[in-house]
């Protein structure tokens, strides 16, 4: 599948030297783009994250997220943190928040490509995305307990969903790392795939998930994590409101009927 550079990005998307814009059909790849620094977050660099997620092209429908050279993300960048009061230090973990939650809850699903240092903020960036493609190389990392901080970019929420709160524990009490094979055993990636392989199977998932209606799309993305923070029975109620509004919609309802005439293949057994 042929990457090429956004056309002409202009308004917000014009300026953003930190990343690398491209697209791919109706896939915009979003590229860290800060490799001599292992892609670590500065605060220009979140901004520019955010800038893009809250600017989707509305041809777009799936985005790809992925970091220049041989890591995804090494984390926050501590060279910016280090003097900060604590009323600055709230506000700026709330503006990763709010970052972090336009990936999560935008209005197109995310898969991320990692390789290399998928470490404290850039395990909390991974965890914002729907699907992780993980190469070989990865490996995951939450120091901050050996930092003398906490995590502060929506990892006590989503990690701990990924990995449990006793792993997340032990990663941040005594540092301890996980590789890309126990990442994958313990649900962290969706996919585990060779060096090199990462893009190109990501690439493979968002052309296939951009052919999906997009009322569906933005069901499965919006409303299962919020579902999971309800009780069951208020979920199952949401449910029911969700599944209704899904299947009324129009582009739902032509793959049902594709499926009954036959023109669209069957759920059969991988291999």
């Amino acid at each position: 599948m042929e990457l090429t550079p956004l056309n002409a990005p202009s308004g917000p998307l014009a300026s953003l030297p930190l990343l690398r814009l491209e697209t791919a059909g109706p896939v915009l790849h979003v590229r860290l783009n800060r490799p001599a620094k292992r892609n670590s977050v500065s605060d220009e660099l979140l901004a520019q994250l955010h800038t893009v997620w809250v600017n989707i092209p509305a041809a777009i429908k799936v985005a790809v997220l992925s970091g220049e050279g041989e890591h995804f993300c090494a984390g926050l960048d501590l060279s910016e943190v280090s003097e900060r009061t604590v009323a600055e230090g709230l506000h700026h973990s709330r503006a990763w928040h709010a970052c972090f939650d336009a990936i999560q809850f935008g209005p197109v699903p995310v898969v991320a490509v990692l390789q290399g240092a998928v470490v404290g903020g850039g395990l909390e960036l991974a965890s914002a995305a729907h699907l992780r493609v993980a190469e070989s190389s990865t490996f995951y990392g939450l120091p901050e307990g050996t930092r003398g901080i906490f995590v502060g970019g929506g990892g006590s929420v989503r990690i701990s969903r990924l990995l449990g709160v006793s792993r997340m524990t032990d990663m941040m009490l005594t540092g301890r790392v996980f590789d890309a094979q126990e990442g994958q055993a313990f649900g962290v990636s969706n996919y585990l795939v060779g060096e090199g392989e990462g893009l190109p199977k990501a690439l493979a998932l968002a052309q296939r998930i951009a052919g999906n209606a997009p009322l569906s799309n933005y069901a499965i993305t919006q409303a299962l994590p919020r579902i999971a923070d309800l009780s069951a029975s208020d979920g199952l109620f949401m449910e029911s409101l969700i599944s209704s509004i899904a299947q009324g919609d129009e582009a739902a309802k032509e793959r049902v009927r594709a499926f009954l005439e036959k023109r669209a293949a069957k759920v059969s057994k991988p291999g």
